[in-house]
């Protein structure tokens, strides 16, 4: 079950370039959080390091919704409490 949450994620991406980014998040559950940003960076499949307020940990990026004023991606966590 997801869980309206807010505040910032901050991402680490290793492929293919080491980068940070950070993001909004929108909602968690105990599989995966949704979050807001701008980047066209991402894309399915790849594998990040996360921290948020609600957990840190690595996870996949699970899909993207593009909109005409963000783009919204979904993560599944693959692993919880490693950053």
């Amino acid at each position: 079950m997801r869980h309206p949450a807010t505040g910032t994620v901050r991402l680490h991406l290793e492929d293919p370039l080491p980068r940070d980014l950070e993001m909004q998040l929108m909602d968690v559950s105990a599989s995966g959080f949704r979050a807001a940003h701008r980047s066209t960076a991402l894309s399915c499949g790849q594998s990040v390091r996360f921290h948020h307020a609600k957990g840190a940990g690595s996870a996949r990026v699970a899909w993207n919704l593009v909109l005409p004023d963000r783009v919204e991606t979904g993560f599944m966590v693959v692993r919880q409490g490693i950053e």
